[in-house]
């Protein structure tokens, strides 16, 4: 869709890059994290956590749409979001 001009709001709207933080410790594997992710940052892992799980972890980054479905699905609050200040 091709716009005549940008939006008043584009900077307010715009999403802004973001790091996606895994706390292997509390991550159990469930995968809804995985599962439910729209742009397929996240992966299952083969590694096991010291718990005996294998954990989520990021495959790409520059993928995330800063929604934080993630950070809202997971159970177990082993996901959080945070802004990204290095890129611009």
């Amino acid at each position: 869709m091709k716009l005549w001009r940008p939006p008043f709001d584009q900077a307010e709207k715009a999403t802004r890059p973001t790091r996606v933080l895994i706390d292997k410790e509390r991550c159990k594997g469930c995968a809804y994290c995985v599962e439910f992710c729209p742009r397929g940052v996240l992966v299952m892992s083969d590694e096991l956590s010291p718990k005996g799980y294998t954990f989520a972890a990021v495959a790409d980054e520059s993928k995330c749409l800063n929604c934080g479905l993630c950070d809202i699905l997971c159970p177990e609050f082993a996901i959080r979001l945070e802004p990204n200040d290095n890129e611009s």
